[in-house]
């Protein structure tokens, strides 16, 4: 059995709403909607996502091919920025590389990285000990857990190296051995 871990595609920026309840941008749905009817999903009989809207959104659209519940964590959750909020593009790219280099500082009052590693693995964890179908479990969470999680199963430090290129991609690994089966991959064209 395969768990796929699934980053939410593109979202509509509000800098006047919280980033965790920013919902799918239309292309975003057209993303997922496209790799919703891939073969990549064809054997998900689980489906779990963070409790951010846009990865409940993704999430309950891959649920719905197979009439499948989605099953929340909070510990699936992005890394906890909320000590900044928004930032504009070109400021968040250099806070989040900053983030991935020091992973056990905290940079500009955001979560360590290797405290959103943990917690993430301790959700999967969790997430694979209960599990409740036989055959492909989807996890819908997002980019920076998603590479940190990679990382920790990879045995390798943590790096942005391993980070997504932008939104709406997907890593699989083998749910009994861990070992990831291939890095990120897009979910869809842009």
């Amino acid at each position: 059995m395969a768990v796929l871990f699934i980053s939410h595609p593109e979202v509509e920026i509000d800098p006047e709403v919280p980033v965790a309840r920013w919902r799918l941008s239309d292309r975003g749905v057209a993303r997922m909607r496209a790799f919703v009817a891939s073969p990549t999903v064809a054997n998900v009989s689980e489906v779990w996502a963070s409790t951010e809207t846009k990865a409940i959104e993704a999430a309950g659209l891959l649920a719905a091919r197979f009439g499948l519940p989605v099953h929340v964590d909070s510990r699936l959750g992005e890394n906890d920025r909320t000590a900044t909020g928004f930032l504009p593009p070109a400021e968040f790219e250099a806070v989040a590389d900053a983030f991935f280099a020091n992973p056990d500082e905290s940079v500009r009052g955001w979560e360590t990285a290797a405290a959103a590693q943990a917690r993430v693995r301790a959700a999967v964890a969790s997430i694979l000990a209960d599990r409740r179908g036989a055959g492909d479990l989807a996890i819908v969470a997002h980019g920076a857990v998603g590479t940190l999680l990679y990382c920790a199963l990879q045995g390798v430090p943590i790096s942005r190296t391993f980070d997504q290129p932008f939104q709406g991609h997907v890593w699989s690994f083998n749910a009994e051995t861990l070992a990831p089966t291939h890095g990120w991959t897009p979910i869809a064209p842009r």
